[in-house]
């Protein structure tokens, strides 16, 4: 299998989305990730999702979909033991993920400072709303609050219609990838200089990150983005959303051989002869009515149809679907992209996402079950040279 992160050890003390998913990655590249969470509680999405049962399980949708090859450890670091036990922890291990406000790490004594004493070649990650320095660094957000700041809000759903949300916590699991990457190339420059590097993720630097040719354009030439509702960035007349006879098509056919051909598919080489749209240019000048002209045509098919013969034709489009119509398309299981697993107890399957790419022509799938909270912290402790007895005590104290 593809473990590149194999002999890394991460002590992980990310709550909710983004965090964990940067550590949830790691851990199916090969990491042992040591996720830490208070005794009694744990993370806060084990009790979230759609099917209650689990929730009363700790064992929630939400925390399945970044939390699987993982191990869990209940350690209440508000204790003098519990953070004895953490330091010993961050001794044996390579990274160290949190994703606390800023200036939480430092009071809890785990700052960056606190912990290369420790590990002086650690990879210490920080994962905040607004990252750990300027004005906007104390103050906390989730993905909703990050997409009323960035800008998408006001570029998204169709002129007129007010701020609209992106539908997925995108900036979330954006920050998550973007936090993964970070860290491994923080490992390898670890290994070139033996220093211990402190990185800084911020939700709001990855979510601008996504929006980077409108803030080029925007600072570069005082260009200001508006809505664009289901229309292409391209403004190309022969690209954009169209109605059909049954479903919405969202087509591409931004260049001159791209447009040839989707003139010639859809039966209307007439408009490569008429003066108004025969370049590029002279076509955004007459935009409107080629507009008027193209959807006239679609109107007179489904999008189903004029996706399938537009893909013969090596013209990008495509039908939108709901997310459950796109799940059960036959490319969905060829990637891989879903990983079955099966709780006891539970008599439906849940799904999990696999890696985001493919490796050696292979998906790379998580290989654990999330963990029951706190199911592997007398077994990591004992590991760490704690004996039964110390254990115990360490239980009965609150520590653990």
């Amino acid at each position: 299998m593809f473990q590149p992160l194999e002999g890394v050890r991460v002590i992980d003390l990310s709550q909710v989305l983004a965090g964990p998913y940067a550590t949830y990655l790691m851990g199916m590249m090969g990491a042992e990730v040591i996720k830490i969470e208070k005794p009694g509680e744990g993370d806060w999405t084990r009790r979230v999702g759609p099917l209650p049962e689990l929730g009363d399980r700790r064992m929630g949708l939400g925390f399945w979909t970044q939390n699987a090859a993982k191990k869990s450890v209940t350690i209440n670091l508000k204790t003098p033991d519990g953070l004895e036990i953490a330091r010993k922890l961050i001794s044996g291990a390579n990274v160290f993920v949190e994703n606390f406000k800023p200036g939480v790490a430092e009071r809890l004594g785990l700052g960056f400072d606190a912990v290369r004493k420790i590990k002086n070649d650690i990879v210490y990650c920080s994962i905040s709303a607004y990252g750990q320095n300027g004005p906007l660094s104390p103050r906390p957000a989730y993905d909703h609050v990050i997409q009323g700041m960035c800008g998408i809000m006001l570029t998204t759903g169709k002129l007129g219609d007010g701020p609209t949300k992106v539908g997925a916590p995108y900036v979330d699991f954006a920050t998550g990838m973007n936090a993964a990457m970070a860290v491994m190339a923080a490992l390898i420059e670890v290994r070139r200089t033996g220093k211990a590097v402190n990185v800084d993720v911020a939700m709001l630097d990855t979510a601008l990150m996504l929006m980077a040719s409108l803030m080029t354009q925007q600072k570069s030439a005082d260009w200001k983005p508006v809505q664009n509702g289901n229309e292409a960035w391209s403004a190309s007349p022969s690209s954009g959303a169209f109605e059909t006879a049954s479903g919405l098509l969202m087509l591409a056919a931004n260049n001159e051989p791209q447009f040839r051909k989707l003139c010639s598919v859809i039966g209307r080489e007439d408009i490569l002869d008429d003066p108004r749209w025969d370049t590029p240019e002279v076509r955004r000048e007459n935009g409107r009515d080629l507009r008027r002209t193209l959807d006239e045509t679609f109107l007179t098919r489904t999008a189903d149809e004029w996706e399938a013969v537009l893909a013969q034709a090596d013209v990008p489009a495509a039908r939108a679907r709901s997310l459950d119509e796109t799940l059960a398309e036959p490319q969905i299981a060829a990637r891989g992209l879903l990983s079955e697993m099966h709780l006891e107890g539970h008599d439906r399957a849940i799904h999990v996402p696999s890696l985001s790419f493919r490796a050696n022509g292979e998906a790379v799938a998580p290989r654990s079950l999330p963990p029951a909270l706190g199911a592997d912290t007398e077994r990591v402790l004992r590991a760490l040279g704690i004996d039964g007895a110390e254990v115990e005590r360490l239980r009965k104290g609150g520590a653990i």
